[in-house]
């Protein structure tokens, strides 16, 4: 593992700016054009009341659609990799992504529930208890397939790679199914919500997704900076953990619950956008090391500015036409995954 002792003082600076840089960027970007300049003074103009000439019809591009997009793609990147960062100290292995071990999966399947089974139900209801319910229910399915993944890959000799794989298929492939069947069974509007779950959008952005993601990753950050310490002891082991004065089923308890809080909300609003959680936290170990104290916030951050580029990506390649977002994570996800596996097997000697 190669890290530069510069790095770890250098790269939240670097990273920060590279986001001012891509929000700057992304409510540039779309099918009517808007310069750099404009955009500034739009975003200026929202932000600290900043009088500026700017066009009501750019202000109004900017500030209802372009920038809730932005703000959610930061919000829910930051959730990914850092739940992705959690979830590979918590098993102690580096291929625990949410989406390769199933609890994506999962996560969606109890969505496409909510929106189907319920939507006669919350017709009537506001936006945000709309968007609440079929949280709930993502989260519901979230930590039950997480819970079981523990079990199943994890024993007192430790977890095994191998056992969690297998897992995440069979449970990828039961979602599967059942979001075949609510598929078929959905009316017009419901299987359009299906299908943009089923991809991963982010073309559904509005202030109240953006306030509820907002406040998940903010809770999320807190619980998992304060088990930060706690993480870095049980990268050493269970029993070495245990001897060390910590409570190690109480701590993985809370971490897959607050996961599962976290893939939940991510799920419910932008659908299935895989890989982030998966490419991150490695990236960051390269440049900062294993230490969870900077690994956690840096790794929410580069969350936030991948899933930010793939949705320029996104919007910019098929233009006007717009390209589902989790096309673009898995293509650039992938690779990377390949890569791992490779790595694992050298390990191995195979």
């Amino acid at each position: 593992m190669f890290v530069n002792s510069r790095w770890p003082l250098l790269l939240p600076g670097f990273v920060l700016l590279s986001l001012a840089s891509m929000v700057v960027l992304s409510v540039s970007v779309g099918p009517m054009a808007i310069s750099f300049a404009d955009s500034i003074k739009a975003l200026l103009v929202d932000w600290v009341n900043w009088q500026a000439p700017v066009s009501a019809q750019n202000a109004i591009v900017i500030s209802n659609i372009r920038l809730p997009r932005t703000l959610l793609c930061l919000s829910i990147g930051g959730i990914l990799g850092l739940t992705g960062a959690v979830m590979q100290g918590v098993f102690r292995n580096p291929l625990a992504d949410p989406g390769i071990i199933g609890v994506s999966s999962g996560a969606a399947l109890g969505a496409g529930l909510g929106i189907v089974i319920f939507a006669d139900l919350m017709v009537d209801l506001p936006d945000w208890l709309q968007l609440s319910t079929v949280s709930f229910f993502a989260f519901t399915f979230a930590l039950a397939v997480c819970l079981l993944v523990y079990k199943l890959g994890t024993s007192s000799q430790g977890s095994s790679v191998v056992v969690m794989l297998l897992a995440g298929v069979a449970i990828s492939a039961i979602a599967g199914a059942g979001m075949g069947m609510l598929t078929y069974i959905a009316d017009d509007q419901s299987l359009r919500d299906l299908s943009l779950w089923q991809m991963g959008s982010m073309a559904g952005s509005n202030w109240i997704s953006i306030i509820i993601s907002s406040i998940t990753l903010v809770f999320l950050l807190v619980v998992f900076m304060s088990s930060a310490k706690a993480l870095n002891i049980l990268l050493l082991g269970d029993a070495e953990a245990v001897h060390l004065g910590i409570d190690t089923v109480r701590l993985k308890r809370r971490l897959i619950f607050c996961c599962a809080i976290g893939l939940g909300v991510a799920v419910s609003i932008a659908g299935m956008i895989g890989f982030i959680g998966l490419i991150i936290p490695h990236l960051v170990r390269l440049l900062v090391g294993p230490s969870h104290q900077r690994l956690l916030p840096l790794s929410a951050m580069l969350g936030a500015l991948l899933l930010l580029l793939a949705d320029i990506i996104a919007r910019t390649v098929m233009a006007p036409s717009e390209v589902p977002v989790g096309i673009i994570t898995a293509l650039l996800g992938s690779p990377f995954f390949i890569i791992l596996l490779l790595q694992q097997r050298a390990k191995l000697g195979i």
